[in-house]
């Protein structure tokens, strides 16, 4: 029998409630141990100390898993779902995260260490808000009737692809879940999903809101487990026939090899980035400021989308960097439930440790650290927010995703000096360009190399607009109308009418 996680959040303060409910194994409406009954503990980063234990699933849990999905597939969703049904079920399912709001902040805080404000004014809100756009298009999203000739009638059908696997990761897990339920259920198909072992807590709630939404059994199931085995499993199961991740370059290149060598599935992939983030001698420097360290340190540096490549116009260099550290001085790092704070830890000892490395790699090849460079405090895995100047391309900082809060500032000439610098990245997932001239701003951002350009802002993403990649940042995108193609076969009809042999 699973384990009962039960936990009072009062000592805390944002939140004064107590969490109760399983951490089984979400398959077919159902929470139940893993086949061979093994546990995965989950750390609090605060501390590094254990929170609870939730059961681990393996191969032969995701096969549960998939056989459960198709049942549900084949006998009471997909197709023989109406739409308008499915947006309803989407739609409660919205409502119950809202009214849920607290709690599932808390428990994000919790095993996560995002700033609980932050958990509950963005994460939760904006993972409601997706599933409600989402419910809002299973109706709509409809196939065309083609113009042929008198003698034959075309058109085609957007039908759901069946049984899909989706893997989201530990930075945003609760608005991840969203971006992957959403257009997977509007779409009709039957989802089988695994949340990081670092963050499992949301994705195990949120399955009890499944059921009390009243989705059948079976149309959503929820394993937790390494990405070693339950991952693995999902990206080569044959029953499988589409896969979503989030996460990693290195792991996306073996999901898509693994996607390959079994039954060619579909897959689609948001990776990592290195995006550029420019500040033309025009810009607002108040604003473009305040932007660029939200661009890096919002949610710890642990942001795909993460500017941390700054590039500043030579003329205005060293006054941003005196505004740009002193702005970083009035960011709170520290205890995620107080209300005060901006950053918390890191997700874990695994990731402290790589980013840390980094920050030593930047020191001994001749980068500056302007401010920060170590880790803050005394317990749990926080690092104090890191500048770095004097960077050239070469270097390792500069090149490789760091996925923590640091960032390299350099120095860039004239327009066609930024785009070349900018663009010079195997990562193509974000850009910024801060210019209140907005024809020289919207120039530069059509001559990047990226899937996403915020101009005159940073890390601001709406449900309508589509996120996704260039280069080995990715394939295919999520978001909007967009992400709906991802889980859909397209069928083209051909009737003829009265055209005889």
């Amino acid at each position: 029998m699973p384990g009962t996680f039960e936990y009072d959040f009062t000592s805390h303060g944002s939140w004064e409630g107590k969490t109760s409910f399983s951490t089984g194994l979400f398959i077919d409406g159902k929470f139940v141990d893993g086949v061979d009954g093994k546990v995965i503990e989950v750390v609090n980063p605060s501390n590094g100390k254990p929170i609870c234990k939730v059961s681990e699933g393996n191969e032969k849990d995701i096969d549960l898993a998939v056989q459960a999905a198709q049942k549900a597939y084949d006998t009471v969703w997909g197709l023989k779902t109406p739409g308008h049904r499915r947006g309803v079920l989407l739609m409660k399912l919205a409502n119950l995260i809202e009214e849920n709001a607290d709690e599932l902040a808390a428990l994000e805080t919790l095993d996560n260490g995002k700033a609980f404000s932050i958990a509950k004014s963005f994460d939760v809100t904006q993972a409601a808000a997706v599933l409600r756009y989402y419910a809002g298009w299973s109706d709509k999203y409809a196939g065309k009737v083609a113009e042929v000739d008198d003698t034959k009638l075309g058109y085609t059908r957007h039908e759901p692809i069946g049984v899909v696997g989706q893997i989201i990761p530990w930075n945003f897990p609760i608005y991840m879940l969203s971006w992957k339920l959403g257009p997977a259920l509007a779409t009709g198909n039957a989802v089988v999903l695994k949340p990081s072992e670092f963050t499992p807590l949301t994705a195990i709630r949120v399955a009890h809101l499944i059921n009390e939404a009243g989705f059948p059994p079976g149309v959503v199931n929820i394993v937790t487990g390494y990405g070693a085995t339950a991952g693995s499993a999902i990206s080569s199961h044959t029953a499988i026939e589409k896969v979503a991740f989030t996460g990693s370059t290195l792991v996306g290149r073996m999901i898509m090899k693994a996607a390959a060598e079994s039954n060619l599935k579909k897959v689609t992939l948001e990776l990592g980035g290195k995006s550029p983030n420019i500040i033309f001698d025009d810009a607002d420097l108040d604003q473009a400021v305040k932007w660029a360290a939200f661009g890096i340190f919002f949610n710890h540096g642990q942001c795909c989308c993460a500017g941390s490549r700054v590039f500043v116009q030579e003329s205005i260099y060293d006054k941003f960097m005196a505004k740009f550290t002193e702005h970083i001085k009035s960011l709170k790092v520290g205890d995620p439930f107080h209300p005060e704070t901006f950053q918390g830890p890191q997700v874990s000892q695994v990731q402290f440790d790589r980013i840390m490395g980094y920050i030593e790699k930047g020191k001994s090849e001749g980068a500056t650290v302007v401010m920060g460079g170590g880790r803050h405090g005394d317990e749990g895995y926080f690092i104090q927010p890191t500048v770095f100047a004097d960077v050239t391309p070469d270097m390792t900082i500069v090149k490789e995703e760091i996925f923590g809060p640091v960032i390299a500032v350099a120095k860039f000439k004239d327009d066609s000096d930024i785009i070349k610098k900018a663009n010079d990245s195997v990562y193509g997932l974000a850009a910024a360009v801060f210019s209140q001239n907005i024809s020289r701003a919207l120039s530069v951002a059509h001559a990047l190399h990226a899937g996403t350009v915020w101009v005159n802002c940073y890390n601001k993403l709406n449900v309508q607009l589509p996120f996704g990649g260039y280069k080995m940042s990715g394939i295919g995108r999520e978001l909007g109308e967009y992400a709906l193609a991802n889980y859909t076969n397209v069928k083209a009809i051909h009737v003829n009418l009265n055209l005889n042999m």
